[in-house]
């Protein structure tokens, strides 16, 4: 199964922080995107394009955040403001329900579940590199949390490492408006190709040639 420029075999689907404190309505980090998730329907997007994934065969690689444990950051040398916050609110909790899967993103058989990162970027410190090449994946698309941060890290270290990278723009959101344009601006300095929802899904489905290349050139322009 193929499409003009995804092969299934060589195409992963990488699926960020999933996590209840993300994306439910009592999670503790919802409120603060929930303005944009909510406008760029994103639960509903994100659903459709795992489900789209996993009927078609592509692989789904759920990336998650470290899951805040007591004695984090302690003894370390250079905690970012933002790890402090994470800890003093204990962000993603292990064992608690803001760190599990949200119901609607729990990892099914033949998922790949990435060792956890512990900034933004789901390569960094982590077997996600190693594990794409042993599945054979070349191309990489990002959905997940957050647009700015963690998407928008992953994305550029996977274009770094050589991959080909696809953002889908209404399948991540982030704490402002601000922010989600920030990402939008930086897209293409390193991603191959910027979509909708829609138009990923289609192609994953099969009934569209999807032309990566094409869509940057259209939707995002191009840049060096």
């Amino acid at each position: 199964m193929h499409t003009k420029d995804y092969v299934i075999e060589r195409t992963g689907l990488l699926l960020v922080d999933p996590y209840n404190d993300f994306l439910s309505p009592t999670g503790k980090l919802w409120p603060r995107a929930k303005e944009v998730a909510e406008e760029v329907n994103l639960l509903s997007n994100l659903k459709s394009i795992v489900d789209a994934a996993r009927q078609s065969g592509v692989r789904i690689f759920v990336v998650p955040h470290h899951r805040w444990e007591p004695g984090d950051y302690i003894h370390w040398k250079h905690v970012t403001p933002r790890q402090l916050a994470g800890a003093k609110n204990q962000v993603f909790a292990k064992g608690t329900w803001g760190g599990e899967w949200h119901p609607d993103f729990v990892p099914q058989q033949g998922d790949v579940i990435i060792k956890e990162h512990w900034a933004q970027s789901g390569f960094a410190n982590t077997d996600l590199d190693q594990q794409l090449k042993q599945h054979g994946i070349e191309k990489i698309i990002l959905i997940g949390m957050l647009a700015n941060t963690c998407i928008e890290s992953t994305g550029r270290f996977g274009m770094e490492l050589g991959y080909h990278v696809t953002l889908v723009k209404d399948a991540t959101a982030a704490e402002s408006w601000e922010e989600m344009h920030a990402a939008e601006l930086n897209g293409p300095t390193f991603a191959h190709a910027i979509v909708s929802n829609s138009g990923i899904v289609a192609a994953l489905a099969g009934q569209t040639e999807f032309r990566g290349e094409q869509h940057l050139r259209t939707e995002a322009g191009s840049g060096d």
